[in-house]
């Protein structure tokens, strides 16, 4: 039985994605690289984020989730997380729009364009359960790729935020 890890999403079996390792016996998080060079454009009021293919997808247990952070020599490089910290829940992976494939969306605050290279170390992996407040009583499920949490829907189909 699986219980949590990494797989190549689809459409990028082909590419030599490497999959996420812990440097150390005792990292927390798993290191992510980049999938294909991308250029980061310097921010600047109204710049939209970058999202950087990973060519990822990770599985967890329902109870778990896992958290997209920085790496400690990433603002250094000018990298700094769009969302500050990327939350995935378990029910993204396989998601039918993605297949789970996650990404990193970044800003870049160097002074000139950031050119990521594939095989660049841009951000790291850590897996964690969480906790389930009394009375709650979620039963939506996902129906979309990135982003799509605040478009869950009931057993029934029905769109839980309109």
């Amino acid at each position: 039985m699986k219980v949590r890890g990494f797989e190549i999403a689809k459409g990028w079996e082909d590419k030599n994605i490497v999959l996420p390792r812990r440097s150390t016996a005792q990292a927390a998080a798993y290191d992510i690289a980049a999938a294909e060079d991308v250029t980061v454009p310097v921010f600047r009021p109204g710049i939209k984020p970058t999202l950087i293919p990973t060519g990822l997808k990770a599985y967890c247990q329902p109870d778990e989730c896992y958290f997209i952070f920085n790496r400690s020599s990433g603002a250094g490089k000018g990298i700094v997380p769009a969302n500050g910290v990327g939350v995935i829940d378990a029910d993204y992976y396989g998601s039918p729009e993605t297949d789970g494939h996650f990404q990193v969306l970044v800003f870049n605050v160097l002074d000139h364009d950031l050119q990521i290279k594939k095989g660049d170390r841009i951000a790291q992996v850590i897996f964690q359960k969480f906790l389930i407040a009394d009375g709650d009583d979620a039963s939506g499920q996902r129906r979309g790729g990135f982003g799509s949490t605040d478009r869950a829907q009931d057993e029934n189909g029905i769109d839980k935020n309109e």
